[in-house]
């Protein structure tokens, strides 16, 4: 009996730091089990990806006035907004600070954010004027804001559609409840909003960073600058 229990004790102590070892071990990086699906994922995608953007047949617009490009760019992004469905790719999100450049989906449910970071479904698109809305796993599947507290103000968010490139500038983060539907709120201008969990591990609030555009790039026309508009 007591060989027994000593032995269950060795058992349970082994367990026990094992699951610290884990818990660090994610806190740290990040689980590597839903990484590798991710990846696979991101693998497809990009494929999907590459493929559209080859088929893609944006506006010409080299020879076009600003006003006009700035127009087609709006007409354009709520053109394939409508078009898109849930799980696909949709564009790719670039994040220097975080060492993220991955394929952008479109949708937030679980299955979805599997993928990697999406846009929420009851916002925009880059270039419709309004708020574009991409959340993102902080501790698995790939992690892509594991670490969105490390973004600071002047920090570039890059968002590449087909149609074009948008180059955004964070302005400032919150912290909300995570029922808090406000931050869906659409303002009558341009914003990005990225969003995770937090803290890491836990799903009792959201940490939301705000960044205006500052920069766009269409596929084929002049490139132009956004004039700041302070945040709300």
């Amino acid at each position: 009996m007591r060989r027994g229990l000593r032995l269950l004790g060795t058992v349970l102590v082994v367990c026990g730091f094992g699951a610290v070892g884990w818990a660090v071990v994610v806190w740290r990086w990040q689980d590597p089990f839903t990484a590798l699906y991710t990846k696979i994922q991101q693998h497809r995608l990009a494929a999907q990806y590459d493929h559209l953007v080859a088929g893609y047949e944006p506006p010409r617009l080299q020879s076009a006035g600003l006003a006009t490009v700035r127009l087609a760019i709006v007409q354009e992004a709520r053109r394939y907004r409508l078009a898109t469905h849930r799980g696909e790719a949709i564009g790719r999100i670039v994040v220097p600070r975080l060492h993220l450049n991955m394929v952008l989906v479109d949708g937030t449910d679980h299955g979805s954010l599997e993928k990697g970071p999406g846009r929420d479904l009851r916002s925009y698109m880059p270039g419709e004027g309004r708020l574009v809305y991409i959340a993102g796993h902080r501790t698995t599947f790939l992690a892509p804001f594991s670490h969105i507290e490390r973004l600071r103000p002047g920090d570039s968010v890059v968002l590449r559609m087909p149609y074009a490139t948008f180059v955004y500038r964070i302005r400032r983060h919150r912290i909300v409840a995570a029922d808090d539907l406000s931050v869906l709120r659409s303002p009558r201008h341009e914003l990005v909003e990225l969003q995770a969990c937090h803290p890491r591990f836990f799903a009792t609030h959201r940490y939301v960073v705000y960044a205006l555009p500052v920069k766009v790039l269409p596929a084929d026309g002049p490139a132009y600058a956004v004039k700041a508009i302070a945040t709300r």
